[in-house]
């Protein structure tokens, strides 16, 4: 396998197609450059899918966020050219990338782009009931 930023993704197929379930993915170590001054920007990308067929391969992930990090570019163009890359080869049923940007002129910046499969609906989230707390049950 490489060792070098790449920009290809690769994938494998999903272990369970028949189930909706939740891939969650904390990147916290992502750069890139501000295309107006040149200075670094550094952001926690944080990637929640639920995927069709493909799920993502995570070394190849690393390789494609690292392959940012010499690219002038804004932080709303470089969250929605992400999640279109990934959804376009993962195809999932729900996509969310929130990039989450480290202070910058005592400013935060967080992006949040996502994707829905046509047609997708989430099914009902379930609560579960909670244990009472210890000092409720004592007497």
């Amino acid at each position: 396998m490489a060792t070098r930023p790449t920009r290809k993704l690769d994938t494998f197929a999903n272990p369970a197609p028949a189930r909706d379930y939740l891939v969650h993915i904390e990147i916290p170590e992502f750069t890139c450059l501000c295309p107006l001054t040149g200075q670094p920007d550094f952001a926690t990308m944080i990637l929640d899918y639920v995927p069709d067929r493909r799920n993502v391969e995570l070394k190849s992930l690393k390789l494609y966020m690292w392959s940012y990090r010499d690219e002038g570019v804004f932080h709303e163009a470089v969250t929605n050219r992400i999640v279109d890359d990934l959804v376009r080869v993962l195809a999932p049923r729900f996509l969310r990338l929130t990039a989450r940007w480290y202070v910058r002129g005592g400013i935060f910046t967080t992006v949040v782009a996502e994707h829905r499969k046509r047609g997708w609906k989430p099914a009902p989230y379930v609560e579960l009931g909670r244990f009472p707390a210890e000092s409720s049950t004592r007497g």
